[in-house]
């Protein structure tokens, strides 16, 4: 068959890899002049920026991809686990570090959260248990067909049901299994990883705490941004095709089958199509979807409003993640859902790569990707937005940690929803497409393909089974499943 690739972030590429793996023709089709999608990078006055995801979580899944294709381990992407997979900072003072030894991490509780001890390791077993259960059903499988209902692991997840916490909120799982105000608020942190308002996401979403903190939290060696890279290289070793600096401008219909794409250069006869673009976009560029107004109607995600800062010296108090959290987490995430706004005291998450890639700035310097979660944009002011952001960010940073910040930026970078819309082709520059803010929006994402449209697939962040660098490689893999091998 000969498959066209919409878009190239990590969903597309790990598609392609594996769609050339089984005799395919694949091209892959970007609209901007490099591969990664959301995961791109900076270099502006000698620091190196990641802009897009700075989480690495089952790493095994990219290397699943190399073992595919028969690389050998020297040659696959490199990666260091993490020793700390944040460190949090409170505004009354505490700082608390979730290590990834279990010795060093309960130690680290008896001091912080010695009421709580106990909970944290019941949870975390809990986290565990439930992604166990409910992964190979939600995760990694076609959830949307009825024959996956059929399978074993759909039939141990229905016996035990009731593990999955569907009718909590995580807030209020959050809030009945701790004591400590601080420890609810970190385990809340965790519906921001798709997106979500911890008060309105269901509680089973906190097994995401299960990836960070039990399988672990990693970093690859060369930055972020290396892993489109080397799955870039990877595909073209396999035979993948790239067209870059072409958009795509509609998906062809020839009656109920996809038939070919149209870009500036005319119309493009292929077999199927497979779609790592934002299904919303979709839906209102690409194509007549059937579900246009159903999916217009979803809630999105939230976004990010990020500053690229490069800092002209080093803070060995912080690590390579850090979170300095805001007093009122709800009144935080009603400004985001409701108000469509940003607190005038945000969680600030601080990411500093150059912690683990000392070439990614100067010598005694720091590259600091300093982000707050921002609504999707619906129209508002961005410019007053911003710089009320930023004035409100320092002052924070410069509180929490005792420094004067501002006299350390060299050279700043901005990007909001504007931009990330602009550059991503996300409707509204949601980063996860659609939030999981009700009781089962987590496990109704748009389907991997659609019904009455034969030869149309879908991958990415927008779509089952979510966003994120793992699960964007999981839907690659449904859609691999879902077409043959070729004759």
């Amino acid at each position: 068959m000969k498959i066209a690739v919409v878009g190239s972030g990590i969903g597309g590429l790990a598609s392609a890899i594996l769609l050339q793996r089984k005799g395919h023709q694949v091209t892959v089709y970007e609209k901007n002049s490099c591969p990664g999608g959301k995961m791109g990078q900076i270099n502006v006055d000698g620091y190196r920026f990641d802009t897009g995801p700075s989480l690495f979580t089952l790493p095994e899944l990219v290397d699943e991809l190399f073992e595919l294709c028969s690389v050998q381990e020297a040659e696959r992407l490199p990666y260091v686990r993490l020793s700390n997979n944040c460190r949090y900072f409170y505004p009354d003072g505490t700082e608390f570090n979730f290590y990834q030894d279990r010795e060093a991490l309960y130690s680290e509780i008896e001091r912080v959260f010695p009421h709580d001890a106990a909970a944290v390791r019941k949870r975390l077993l809990h986290a565990e248990e439930v992604y166990n259960l409910s992964a190979p059903v939600f995760l990694f499988s076609a959830f949307h067909k009825l024959s996956n209902y059929l399978t074993e692991p759909y039939r141990q997840m229905v016996f035990k049901l009731h593990k999955l916490d569907f009718f909590r909120t995580m807030h209020g799982a959050n809030a009945k299994d701790f004591t400590d105000p601080r420890l609810i608020q970190l385990f809340d942190r965790y519906a921001t990883y798709n997106g979500s308002s911890p008060f309105r996401a269901p509680a089973t979403l906190n097994m995401i705490a299960h990836l960070e903190n039990n399988k672990g939290a990693f970093f690859p060696v060369k930055g972020m941004y290396s892993i489109a890279n080397s799955l870039y290289d990877l595909a073209l070793k396999q035979g993948v095709r790239f067209e870059f600096n072409t958009r795509v401008e509609e998906i062809i219909r020839n009656g109920a089958a996809v038939s070919g794409i149209r870009t500036a250069s005319g119309i493009t006869s292929v077999d199927a199509v497979v779609s790592d673009v934002d299904v919303r976009s979709v839906a209102n560029h690409l194509l007549k979807h059937p579900l246009k107004r159903i999916i217009n109607k979803i809630e999105r995600s939230s976004s990010a409003l990020i500053f690229y800062w490069g800092i002209n010296r080093s803070f060995p108090r912080l690590d390579v993640h850090n979170i300095l959290f805001s007093s009122d987490y709800r009144e935080e995430f009603r400004h985001l859902f409701k108000e469509k706004s940003l607190s005038a005291d945000p969680t600030v998450y601080l990411f500093i790569s150059s912690k683990i890639v000392p070439d990614d700035a100067p010598a005694g310097c720091e590259n600091w990707f300093v982000m707050v979660n921002a609504p999707s944009d619906c129209g508002q002011a961005w410019d007053k937005l911003i710089a009320e952001a930023r004035e409100n960010i320092v002052r924070k940073i410069d509180k929490m940690l005792g420094v004067d910040i501002g006299s350390c930026i060299v050279t700043e970078r901005i990007a909001s929803p504007l931009t990330i819309a602009r550059d991503t082709f996300s409707a509204n520059g949601a980063l996860y497409g659609t939030s999981s803010n009700s009781l089962l929006a987590a496990f109704l994402r748009h389907p991997n393909t659609l019904p009455g449209i034969k030869n149309l697939y879908f991958v990415g962040g927008s779509v089952h089974p979510g966003g994120g660098i793992p699960l964007c490689i999981a839907s690659a893999k449904i859609v691999s499943n879902e077409i043959p091998d070729a004759l």
